[in-house]
């Protein structure tokens, strides 16, 4: 039987140092995933999730702030170790400057600990809960989200999308960049969809979900006349797209058109959805 792994084991703080050290929790608040925002924008969860505060103080100078974003209901990556060089004397803002820790930094965004938070706070002493952080499995790479799972298992929300394109995964792009398609936008507020196809004149797939991200409409009239209305913020928080049915380069357009006619019958999405013709 394997002896569990926990955090503080490779960490190895001890005395003041294990005194002085706090793990922030940041989770999903209802609105933006920590996990995607981290994968586009990695500062902005290490400084300005980490380090903001409204009326409490979370750090003083001199203390060591470990900082982890959920995965999953119970798992957690190590994102950063900071210690607190500055307090600005701030509320409601980033209130605190700090220098990662240079031995720690083979470890960022390679950790995925298991944590059952069971408590509201935020942030949390690690001596307190030191034999609780259990270490899952150390990453051969820093995360940059799940691999690719196969044509017929693509859901994606806009933010997970627009994370693979922005960082231009390597194994998604490779799947996408070539393939033709008929594929399936929802509105996830009012149950509305759009069903479209990539065949190669009008772009790939990669290129036609490119589209979409830049502008959130691809030039398509109803989501185009929605965009006007509402806002393109409407649909980075609603919209979800999958693969419908997918072909190679070499497939006759024809097909693609025809496929895409009858999911369009199928699913109604003239009637009651967001294709106009």
């Amino acid at each position: 039987m394997n002896q569990l792994l926990y955090l503080n084991d490779f960490l190895c703080l001890t005395g003041t140092e294990l005194e002085n050290t706090k793990i922030k929790f940041n989770q999903y608040d209802g609105q933006d995933e920590p996990i995607e925002i981290y994968k586009r924008e990695p500062d902005i969860v290490n400084i300005g999730w980490l380090f903001w505060r409204t009326d409490r103080r979370y750090f003083w100078v001199g203390q060591i702030a470990i900082c982890l974003i959920q995965l999953s209901w119970d798992t957690w990556l190590l994102t950063t170790i900071k210690k607190i060089t500055k307090d600005l004397n701030v509320k409601r803002d980033v209130n605190y400057e700090g220098d990662e820790i240079e031995k720690f930094k083979p470890f960022f965004g390679r950790v995925v600990i298991k944590y059952h938070k069971g408590h509201r706070e935020q942030v949390k002493y690690l001596k307190q809960i030191m034999d609780k952080l259990e270490v899952l499995k150390i990453l051969p790479s820093v995360f940059d989200g799940d691999d690719f799972p196969g044509y017929d298992k693509v859901c994606l929300s806009f933010s997970q999308l627009e994370t693979i394109i922005h960082r231009n995964k390597r194994d998604w792009v490779a799947a996408l960049e070539n393939q033709k398609a008929v594929y399936l936008i929802t509105d996830t507020k009012n149950g509305k969809q759009y069903v479209g196809s990539a065949y190669g004149e009008n772009g790939m797939l990669l290129q036609r979900w490119t589209n979409y991200i830049k502008n959130g409409h691809g030039g398509n009239k109803e989501l185009l006349e929605l965009v006007h209305k509402v806002g393109f913020d409407y649909v980075k928080k609603y919209f979800q797209y999958a693969i419908l049915e997918n072909y190679n380069a070499r497939v006759d357009k024809h097909i693609i058109l025809q496929r895409e006619t009858w999911w369009k019958e199928t699913l109604k999405s003239r009637n009651f959805g967001y294709n106009a013709n």
